[in-house]
């Protein structure tokens, strides 16, 4: 039996490395954080056991250098690195780099992550190995791709092929608009992956993001752990995800868990993954790409399985078996994830990086908060500004909108824009409510979601005007002298008296 492990280094930052640590934890081993220059005070670094400053704000020099990381993990005498999601945690190069040092990759083997790293690589593969892909194909130059889009048939959709996160993506609905957006998705994809090659799959109208949790242990045990509907995105990034889906039924969530295992074994993976589909309204699927790593949203997986996929990770790349069957496996309830940004929805959802004044986390039955932030701390310019990730569990969907509905009432974040009343908007929709909702809903939905309400033109200036002169009394109040105590502004309530200079913004 192998020694047991005394330290992990986590090859990440905010509420993913806090998540990681707290399993860690339960599980005796030591946590081994990293940070850099301006994450000096995060709260990774706060909660775990160890911390190391690898490099300045940049990640390219810091949460991104291969070499930094595991020579810091082998100074630091640990046993294995676990990557998180993002920065490297898909680079092939880390668990290449750290089979050399003689330490554990807690994720999939390097030779997996290489076939599935590439989208157009991955979707060979997959094709191959008899899983559903959407029909595309590869072109070098824009003639070439506007005759194989018009032999697929318009809209079809130019992607990155080394990218993801909506990063190098263009929707294009006729020829004319080809040449334009093949520059700019080869542009954007050279900027943020290094290589400008991109690939065109047809366009699905109105599809459901639909993926498929998988795990497997290094003897080639492999499970699915059913699916989670990821099809509220903004800027092809998703924002809310749930599980079960309201769009499939359980026997197709079956035959689409068995063909993402059916793909899994086809490149020898092990530890956790995800298959991500598109699901047409006719139940038909079709292969998008595989994240050969933890996902953001796996909360909702644990929730309504009872699994920790994080301990399951490390049991892996100790070696250990899987310790349950397919059959083993059952899933109770429903769980919903929303994703708590410092954004601005009104504007795009424009980042809005800067202090938190004050942070209130909701809490009570069923509520799941996995956050990395806390009142007084910065919310960085240089990473993704996501706070947190709420989640919640009920017996029903119902009750868990409702559950929801509750727990984002109850969180406060002042100092900085957030995503949070987009979030309560979304979950009052009927449409959402009802399960009616697919990859494109929130752009047709944008002015009642991110919008404000529409004023009929003869209330207009009756409304200006009662805005006007409430702000003029709080003005008069702030500056008026209380006769009991002979201060300055007592007269307002403390709550508006906090918040009296940014109501007037």
């Amino acid at each position: 039996m192998a020694r047991p492990w005394k330290k992990v280094l986590i090859a990440n930052r905010g509420e993913i490395a806090v998540r990681v640590t707290r399993t860690l934890h339960e599980m005796g081993i030591g946590a081994v954080a990293v940070y850099s220059e301006v994450d000096r005070a995060a709260l990774h670094v706060r909660v775990s056991d160890e911390a190391y400053l690898i490099g300045p704000a940049a990640a390219s020099e810091s949460y991104l250098r291969v070499d930094k990381i595991v020579d810091t993990a082998k100074k630091a005498g640990c046993d294995g690195i676990h990557p998180g999601y993002g920065f490297l945690s898909e680079n092939p190069a880390l668990p290449e780099a750290c089979e050399k040092a003689g330490i554990a990759f807690i994720g999939p083997p390097a030779s997996a992550m290489r076939q599935m790293g590439s989208k157009t690589a991955a979707r060979k593969r997959m094709s191959e190995a008899g899983v559903p892909i959407v029909p595309g194909a590869m072109c070098d130059t824009t003639d070439e791709a506007i005759a194989a889009s018009e032999k697929i048939g318009y809209p079809v959709m130019l992607k990155a092929a080394s990218g993801g996160g909506g990063k190098g993506m263009r929707l294009v609905h006729a020829s004319s608009e080809m040449a334009n957006a093949w520059e700019r998705a080869r542009s954007e994809a050279k900027k943020f992956f290094g290589d400008d090659t991109v690939y065109i799959e047809k366009a699905l109208i109105k599809p459901r993001h639909v993926e498929i949790q998988v795990l497997g242990d290094r003897e080639g045990n492999l499970v699915h752990v059913f699916e989670r509907d990821c099809s509220i995105q903004r800027r092809n990034q998703k924002v809310v995800e749930e599980t079960p889906s309201p769009a499939a039924s359980r026997e197709l969530v079956a035959k689409m868990g068995a063909i993402a295992v059916q793909g899994a074994k086809a490149v020898g993976y092990h530890s956790a993954g995800t298959f991500e589909f598109l699901l047409a309204d006719d139940g038909s699927f079709y292969f998008l790409e595989m994240n050969t790593r933890l996902q953001v949203e796996h909360p909702v997986t644990e929730l309504v399985t009872g699994l920790d996929l994080v301990r399951e990770m490390v049991l892996i790349a100790q070696g250990e078996k899987l310790s349950f069957a397919q059959n083993d496996l059952q899933a109770r309830g429903s769980a919903i994830e929303c994703r708590v940004y410092a954004e601005d929805p009104s504007s795009g959802f424009l980042p809005s990086p800067g202090t938190i004044d004050s942070l209130v986390v909701p809490a009570g039955p069923g509520v799941r908060d996995d956050g990395g932030a806390y009142p007084g701390c910065t919310i960085s310019s240089f990473y993704d500004p996501l706070i947190s990730k709420l989640s919640v569990w009920a017996p029903t969907r119902e009750r868990a909108i409702a559950r929801m509905r509750r727990a984002l009432g109850e969180y406060v974040v002042t100092g900085i824009r957030t995503n949070l009343a987009f979030h309560s908007r979304l979950f009052e929709h009927p449409d959402f409510v009802a399960g009616k909702y697919d990859t494109g809903f929130l752009e047709r939905n944008r002015d009642d979601l991110v919008g404000y309400p529409k004023v009929p033109e003869a209330d207009r200036e009756k409304i200006a005007v009662a805005v006007a002169l409430a702000a003029a009394r709080m003005e008069r109040a702030a500056g008026a002298k209380d006769a009991s105590t002979g201060e300055t502004g007592s007269r307002l309530s403390p709550w508006v008296a906090q918040h009296r200079g940014r109501m007037r913004g």
